[in-house]
């Protein structure tokens, strides 16, 4: 069965004296995420696109509807990997997920997808079904270290990445070569942002942006 979770968010994407600053303001209101021991993770991800760049192409057009694949694991640990889809509509976004394990990832980059087919997964045959009509086919590997934080009214999550590294070849997806680029903020909320949250990320001269970790490696191939 798969988890889905309904997000609003902001995206900023911001320099290193800007994450000191408001890193000092989040930390007086939030909290450490119980999901982050150490105060912070990295994020391995490899996202899929079809040789038109359908994917790339409706982040930056802005299309109100879209959507984008990915396969992702945490801290080099390939016990838990997760295959998801991510949907924006209206400016909410959605988020699908299953779980796939480490020889089923091998089998999609090897493009062994006939399993996926009969699959009791409703999102790992969605993914066979566009893999098959669309093209879709694993093509950026995007990797950063996350450093989150939770402030409960709300539910509010913010998260910094940064030392974000990409790799054009998916084979390199266990083992790449770091590139770094630009850092970005991310504030995620479910109902309502607090005015005391709005105080903390506003920096001057920074605003919301639709700032993609995604858009933002495929510059590089």
């Amino acid at each position: 069965m798969n988890d889905i979770h309904y997000r609003h968010e902001w995206k900023h994407e911001i320099n290193h004296s800007d994450l000191l600053a408001i890193r000092q303001r989040i930390r007086a209101v939030g909290e450490y995420d119980s999901h982050a021991p150490d105060g912070k993770y990295t994020i391995r991800s490899l996202y899929f696109d079809n040789m038109n760049d359908k994917a790339l192409r409706e982040k930056i057009d802005g299309v109100n509807r879209r959507e984008k694949f990915r396969i992702r694991y945490y801290n080099d640990d390939l016990s838990f990997i997760r295959l998801e889809k991510k949907s924006r509509l209206n400016g909410v976004g959605t988020k699908y997920s299953a779980s796939l394990t480490s020889d089923q990832v091998q089998m999609i980059m090897d493009g062994g997808t006939d399993w996926m087919m009969d699959s009791g997964d409703d999102l790992i045959r969605e993914l066979y079904c566009k893999m098959t009509y669309q093209g879709l086919r694993p093509r950026t590997i995007v990797e950063y270290t996350r450093e989150p934080y939770i402030y409960r009214p709300g539910n509010v999550r913010v998260t910094f990445d940064y030392d974000i590294r990409t790799g054009t070849d998916p084979d390199g997806f266990l083992d790449m070569e770091a590139l770094t680029i630009p850092a970005g903020l991310e504030v995620k909320w479910d109902e309502y942002l607090p005015q005391i949250i709005r105080d903390c990320v506003r920096t001057p001269g920074r605003h919301v942006t639709a700032f993609s970790k995604y858009a933002q490696c495929r510059i590089y191939g």
